[in-house]
């Protein structure tokens, strides 16, 4: 679905790690902006009529060989753009600047300091902390262009063409590590571009109604559903749009956590009034998981069968022609689903991975484009409980990719009790909503223990809780020793399998919130 709004910013992405940072500091502006890969057409850009354009940063050199280019037509359209790192350099190359490479490669905070106080630096300081994470450097800007700050080591830190509205930046100002960065972000959107603050999520919602009514029309819409805050948040954005033309589809696929299944039912029959079709798929997914370790193979298996279900389930509602997937847009992102991007592909998602080539139902994804807290703002929005805006985040594939091993029943009833008490504790401990996501891990591996005075070899369990603003960073929660222990605790008393427990203390990057 395309986003209906009259004001744009468009990011093209390069390969850069922070691409998506960008994105959101730009929304949390109320601005809508849309990541398009490098060498996206010059039409199509004007198709959007952006406000402006970001350039983003990115792993190559200008000069090498197979360097992502851009259409240089972009510094034709007449409006401001902005170079951030190898954006900057491609800026300077494109327009007649050199780019060298530097004696050593610059990775961490420097001072930068303010030559010429254009408004990209509106109501900031003279000097202050920047984000720098580079290898090359202009060493000549492009005739028109004026040196606006530097810093200890690098003569050209930022420039600009002011009065056509080209800024380039060495430095990052989109991450946390440059405090002012926002500000940059902001006075650039708003005192270059002249934007407007519009993009909002009640004008999400209401650009969403529009969109969804002209797609569906007087077809049906088949829906799966978890109980988790995303799809919840899809059907109610369905249901408001279309009302009983969205069937509800929620599926045990005998994956899914501690008494998960009646709860899902009990909330969306009686607190949504949204009419819910139950089907316990159980058995098939398991004899499909069977054996099956490899966990890119377990998320294709699961994606395929969840396609499969729908449409069979499809097929009773007669002239159903839409499946509403929950897809948001780290899904694509990591999924490698930025057309073009160089960006790597991390891990396929349910989502947007798995999917046979020839489907039965069109795809409805109202979500695609919003990042995860965007979403709880719109469930907000949309009224629904705290229970369902805080709850923690819950793969598509479930628990099978938290046993770290094939699958079997057993070790998913001891993975679900250790996962029921981890969680109960951290709500007692009102740490709940304090961390992003928090959950338990079935490892393969068995150790040595002593219970009651008797040798055991049982099975390991992890624990993992993350810190994070939408998942595409996240650092390890330092969860107090008290809690841990008596989680710990517990788990080994309550749960006869588990005779010892650890605790993840990995960030993002380099590891991933999930295991698998």
């Amino acid at each position: 679905m395309k986003f209906l709004s009259s004001e744009v910013i468009a990011i093209l992405d390069f390969g850069s790690q922070y691409s998506q940072l960008i994105a959101r500091r730009i929304r949390e502006n109320n601005v809508y902006c849309k990541i398009l890969p490098y060498d996206v057409s010059i039409d199509e850009i004007k198709s959007l009529s952006p406000k402006g354009i970001f350039l983003s940063g990115g792993p190559a050199s200008v000069y090498a060989d197979g360097a992502p280019l851009c259409d240089p037509n972009i510094f034709k359209l007449n409006i401001p753009i902005f170079g951030i790192c190898y954006g900057m350099q491609l800026m300077a190359h494109l327009l007649g600047g050199k780019v060298e490479p530097t004696l050593t490669r610059e990775y961490g905070l420097a001072n930068l300091f303010v030559d010429i106080k254009s408004d990209i630096f509106y109501d900031l300081p003279n000097n202050f902390p920047v984000w720098m994470s580079h290898g090359d450097s202009v060493s000549n800007i492009p005739d028109g262009f004026k040196v606006l700050a530097h810093t200890d080591t690098l003569p050209i830190a930022v420039m600009a063409d002011v009065s056509r509205g080209y800024f380039g930046s060495q430095f990052h100002p989109e991450v946390i590590h440059t405090p002012l960065g926002k500000n940059i972000i902001a006075n650039f959107l708003f005192r270059i571009c002249k934007c407007n603050p519009i993009w909002t999520m009640s004008s999400f919602i209401q650009n969403s109604l529009s969109e969804i009514k002209e797609q569906v029309k007087d077809d049906i819409v088949i829906c799966g559903v978890s109980g988790g805050v995303d799809s919840t948040v899809l059907a109610v954005l369905i249901h408001k749009a279309i009302g009983d033309q969205l069937k509800c589809i929620f599926v045990d696929n005998g994956l899914l956590r501690k008494n998960e299944a009646d709860e899902v039912i009990a909330f969306f029959r009686n607190d949504l009034c949204i009419d819910l079709h139950f089907v316990d798929a159980s058995e098939r997914f398991l004899r499909r998981l069977s054996g099956v370790i490899d966990p890119e193979q377990k998320r294709k298996i699961i994606g395929k069968e969840f396609i499969e279900v729908f449409q069979e389930v499809a097929s009773k509602f007669g002239d159903a022609k839409f499946l509403a997937q929950g897809t948001l847009y780290p899904d694509f992102i990591e999924s490698g689903g930025i057309s073009k991007s160089p960006s790597a592909t991390i891990k396929s998602h349910h989502n947007v991975g798995g999917l046979p080539e020839k489907m039965n139902l069109k795809l409805i994804e109202p979500l695609k484009e919003l990042f995860k807290d965007e979403v709880r703002k719109l469930a907000k929005e949309l009224g629904l409980p705290e229970k369902v805006i805080k709850r923690h985040p819950f793969p598509g594939p479930g628990l099978a990719v938290r046993v770290i091993d094939s699958i079997t029943r057993e070790k998913l009833d001891l993975l679900r009790q250790a996962d029921a008490i981890f969680i109960e504790e951290l709500h007692s401990s009102d740490m709940y909503d304090k961390v992003w996501q928090a959950f338990a891990v079935l490892l393969p591996v068995k150790s040595v223990g002593v219970m009651g005075d008797e040798r055991t070899y049982d099975q390991v369990i992890a624990l993992r809780a993350v810190t994070a603003e939408d998942a595409m960073t996240a650092d390890w929660a330092k969860l107090p020793y008290e809690l841990l222990g008596r989680v710990s605790n517990r788990i080994i008393n309550e749960v006869k399998g588990i005779n010892r427990v650890v605790y993840d203390i990995s960030s993002k990057p380099p590891s991933t919130i999930e295991w698998e």
